[in-house]
């Protein structure tokens, strides 16, 4: 006699904020490390100023596409673990994976907000 798992097997959605929120996150973390830097006190409020102007001026581009990257595996993993990383699978979750595109937008105009408006109080 096999013993049976008795619990009931679900299939859950892609954790579609938590994949959103990271991919946006990896794009802007060029001002976001500063940021929260400053914010816990290690280093002044102008040294973050300058450290976020420059990465993002001179590597923004960089960032962006670390965090589509980031943005791109996760979506990955997540279809992957999933058994829909195919055709069909995609085509069963394009509202779910269009949710996270705009989250992950979402995510980075809110923190180029944020952090545009941290940097206006200098």
């Amino acid at each position: 006699m096999t013993q049976t798992d008795s619990r009931p097997q679900t299939r859950r959605g892609l954790p579609v904020w938590r994949i959103g929120l990271l991919g946006g996150l990896v794009g802007m973390s060029c001002c976001i490390g500063p940021t929260v830097l400053a914010l816990l006190g290690i280093v002044s409020a102008g040294t973050a100023y300058a450290w976020a102007n420059d990465l993002y001026g001179a590597a923004g581009w960089w960032f962006r596409l670390a965090g589509l990257a980031a943005l791109a595996a996760l979506v990955w993993i997540a279809l992957r673990r999933r058994d829909e990383c195919s055709a069909s699978g995609v085509g069963r979750q394009w509202r779910r994976l269009a949710a996270v595109l705009g989250i992950a937008v979402g995510t980075y105009a809110a923190l180029y907000g944020l952090t545009t408006w941290l940097g206006s109080l200098r």
